[in-house]
């Protein structure tokens, strides 16, 4: 067909719009589709004139039809049951060697129930994670695709197309292997993004009731540690953030109901890290941060009966605002940490073949979680391809060695002070917990064996040994 479209699109909501853009701005012909149809005609009545390659379908035969083949689907619709309707509405329409893939914040494990539904049919079906917002689809998100690796051939040149630039021009995407691989990389980005967020909101409650720094001050602090090892998107927005004042010339921020939502993917990568047996406390911890911030009603019935010290001001403020700096740097660190050490506990289980070189190159443009030091994580992972976690790479550990103590400080004094700061916490025990030769799992195993007769391993015979005791 002369005039068929490159690519289809199935989703007009805000990051599907947002992507159509960026497609059109590319140079693909598209063709779109909403299950509500005034949203495709208000979108091609209001870029139709701007992009002559843009056209609408009515249905989803119509959809399918006007594409050029092998066909290229893009689905952009809420992950769950939106995903199984449209893919089951497309399936009976498409050829062996069409492309689906699915944009959504997917389960990894619904794609690869929806992947082995096409794959009778010969359609590939791609999960593609998708990281940004709303300003990254239209400009250029960071993509995390997997799944049918017969697929990536045959969209490698649109997604490099659409996806992120770095500064030399290399595009943030890279096939992440098969399965739901793609997802998964892009639910561990979400884990990280809570964690650093979590902990970027521990910081701003310490400099605003221990420090008592003003919104300017706060700003201005922001603003300065962007200039630094902890430059990354997060912190730049915090300052935008505190210079944004309300309508009454007071801040903004301070008008925000302290209740924090969320949309799943941090629980579901907590519930992956206790499945697989990788200690994530630190990502589990910011997860259940905004949980309890949810709690409002029961928090403020609690303030009037429980009793706790109250933070005090203190003289010392620019060596505190310095800690700060430092134990955020540290716990961000351990937070990537918890999180490669996720994805290399799935690869491996999972047989993905993950290149977390590779994943960390894909986050430094377009995604939330691109920070200056990606680049550093993916050299430490081309060095030693097998490191077993981030915290003993040489780079990291020299940074650890010159900010632990500030973290330490800073989460003593959030405990002395009443403030709650599970995230600094959670990643002082990590820390703490992984440097050491010996823990106190002797005595569970211990007790284990006493009331349940599990077994034990002893310290003076070859591991995998099994043995039991009369503890009475």
């Amino acid at each position: 067909m002369e005039h068929a479209s490159d690519v289809g699109l199935y989703g007009l909501a805000v990051m599907g719009r947002n992507l159509a853009l960026n497609i059109l701005d590319r140079g693909f012909r598209l063709c779109v589709y909403n299950r509500s149809p005034e949203r495709a005609e208000e979108f091609l009545a209001e870029h139709g004139a701007a992009y002559p390659g843009l056209c609408r379908a009515a249905s989803a035969e119509e959809l399918v039809a006007a594409l050029a083949r092998p066909r290229r689907l893009i689905l952009m619709v809420k992950a769950g049951e939106a995903v199984d309707e449209a893919l089951l509405q497309l399936l009976p329409l498409l050829a062996p060697g069409d492309v689906v893939l699915d944009g959504g914040n997917s389960h990894h494990r619904d794609t690869e129930r929806r992947a082995a539904l096409a794959a009778p049919r010969g359609v590939h079906f791609v999960g593609l994670g998708v990281s940004g917002g709303e300003e990254g689809a239209r400009n250029g998100p960071s993509l995390m695709p997997g799944g049918d690796p017969a697929a990536w051939p045959l969209v490698r040149p649109l997604l490099e197309s659409i996806a992120a630039k770095t500064a030399s021009g290399e595009p943030c995407v890279a096939w992440m292997g098969p399965g739901g691989a793609g997802h998964f990389v892009k639910m561990v980005h979400n884990a990280i993004e809570y964690a650093d967020m979590e902990l970027i909101a521990e910081a701003y409650q310490l400099l605003r009731s221990y420090v008592r720094a003003s919104h300017d001050e706060m700003r201005t602090v922001f603003a300065e540690w962007n200039k630094t090892e902890l430059a990354s998107y997060l912190v730049g927005i915090t300052a935008d953030v505190f210079g944004v004042m309300d309508e009454d010339g007071e801040p903004l921020v301070e008008k925000v109901l302290d209740s924090a939502a969320q949309k799943g993917t941090g629980a579901w990568a907590a519930e992956a890290a206790l499945e697989l047996g990788s200690p994530a406390g630190l990502l589990a911890e910011a997860v259940f941060a905004r949980d309890l911030s949810a709690l409002k009603d029961e928090r403020m019935g609690a303030s009037a009966v429980l009793g706790g010290p109250k933070a005090a001001p203190t003289g010392e403020r620019q060596a505190m605002i310095e800690d700060l700096r430092r134990a955020l740097l540290a716990a961000k660190i351990i937070a990537y940490a918890q999180g490669f050490q996720l994805l290399r506990r799935a690869s491996a289980e999972w047989r993905w073949g993950l290149d977390l070189a590779s994943v960390a190159l894909v986050w430094r443009e377009g995604c939330i979680i691109r920070s200056a030091f990606l680049e550093r994580i993916a050299e430490a992972y081309r060095r030693e391809p097998g490191l077993p976690n981030l915290l003993v790479d040489a780079y990291f550990k020299a940074l650890l060695d010159q900010c632990m103590p500030a973290l330490r400080r800073v989460a003593a004094r959030a405990i002395e002070s009443g403030a709650p700061a599970p995230a600094f916490s959670a990643a002082v025990a990590f820390y703490d917990g992984y440097r050491s030769t010996w823990l106190p799992a002797n005595l569970l195993q211990a007790l284990r064996d006493r009331f349940g007769a599990h077994g034990y391993e002893r310290v003076d015979r070859p591991r995998g040994e099994s043995f039991h005791s009369e503890w009475k």
